[in-house]
């Protein structure tokens, strides 16, 4: 059985369909990498449902608190703090309300504000 291949390179049709997608051409295991970092990370240890609270001022108090308490994390307490708020942004994408984004980008300036750094 041939191959189908797209005009323009020699990559097979169903990659380079699922890229447009912005999926994966693979089956089965192409289940949220992001989760799978979150259950598995040797990441420092964070305070149940930190990225729900309410306020950014409570979001970034508790991620203080966790990056400065934790002996996991391979940079500075800002940096392992600022990442995982990150990175929870970046997971979160288009399933994040306004609000929520909101408040997680605000909880960035926060945390900034608490480990004395300036502001963007």
């Amino acid at each position: 059985m041939a191959v189908k291949t797209s005009a323009r390179s020699a990559k097979p049709a169903a990659k380079v369909a699922a890229k447009r997608r912005g999926g994966s051409a693979r089956k089965g295991s192409a289940k949220k990498w992001s989760a799978e970092v979150m259950r598995k990370s040797d990441a420092m240890d964070l305070q149940a449902g930190v990225f729900k609270l309410k306020t950014p001022a409570a979001v970034a108090r508790s991620l203080k608190r966790s990056s400065e308490a934790s002996h996991r994390r391979k940079s500075t307490p800002f940096r392992s703090a600022m990442s995982m708020l990150n990175f929870e942004i970046n997971r979160g994408g288009r399933n994040l309300t306004g609000e929520r984004l909101q408040v997680l980008q605000k909880a960035k300036q926060e945390l900034r504000r608490l480990f004395g750094r300036p502001l963007k």
